[in-house]
């Protein structure tokens, strides 16, 4: 009996797509949660997009429909509601409390922290500021949200480089809808080939070797004459 229950939590745990029967199961699991009214566009009628809910759901141990409410497809690539990242960090059981924010008195500058459980530290992570928003390019953006609710946005930016610093399981690789919005394209100019210098070297590297077998084969044939009218 033991030996059962035990195989089928490992069966329930067990990703969709480590087997054709688990995927077979999830296809169809999806194929019905695609079907309903009260899941998001992303996912009505694209069961494709449901089972890539339910794997992330199976991974983070939860509801489906939770994952579905709180991921969404911003420029093609999937990313958190930023409340759903501070609501899975209280909600993780890690800390004594539930996440909290330190600001300055101008509200242009935040750090989230915590208090871990099992060691009594406060946990502070990075410090977010309105210069920074400007550096980065996120508070000129057309529809940005950094203009006109600045100390929400502190916050929630705040939430999310603590929940990827202390938290990287919950935020399990993605950003928040948020961050995706603010990240600018990268331009071609922004790139540097990191092979140019390397080619650079290897170039200057072989004149200098040309030179110097020039130069001993120039010295060995002046030898050789030398040698000869002796």
């Amino acid at each position: 009996m033991g030996n059962e229950v035990m195989a089928k939590t490992q069966e329930t745990t067990l990703s969709v797509f480590s087997g054709e029967e688990n995927f077979k199961n999830a296809m169809a699991m999806a194929t019905q949660l695609s079907k309903s009214d009260m899941i998001p566009a992303t996912y009505k009628n694209k069961p494709e997009n449901c089972i890539i809910a339910l794997e992330l759901s199976n991974r983070l141990k939860l509801s489906p429909f939770l994952v579905m409410q709180n991921m969404y497809s911003v420029q093609g690539k999937p990313a958190w509601s930023s409340s759903f990242i501070i609501s899975c960090i209280n909600g993780s059981g890690r800390f004594t409390g539930p996440l909290k924010f330190e600001m300055d008195a101008q509200k242009t500058k935040c750090r989230a922290w915590a208090v871990e459980k099992s060691t009594g530290d406060k946990l502070t992570g990075p410090l977010i500021t309105m210069e920074m928003a400007q550096a980065e390019g996120w508070l000129n953006k057309n529809g940005s949200k950094w203009k006109t609710m600045p100390e929400l946005m502190l916050r929630y930016r705040a939430a999310a480089f603590f929940g990827r610093l202390y938290c990287p399981e919950i935020i399990n690789g993605r950003m928040t809808d948020d961050e995706v919005q603010d990240i600018r394209p990268l331009d071609e100019t922004d790139v540097t080939d990191v092979f140019a210098e390397d080619e650079t070297v290897t170039a200057d590297v072989q004149a200098k070797a040309e030179k110097y077998y020039e130069e001993q084969t120039d010295e060995a044939e002046q030898q050789e004459l030398l040698h000869a009218e002796s």
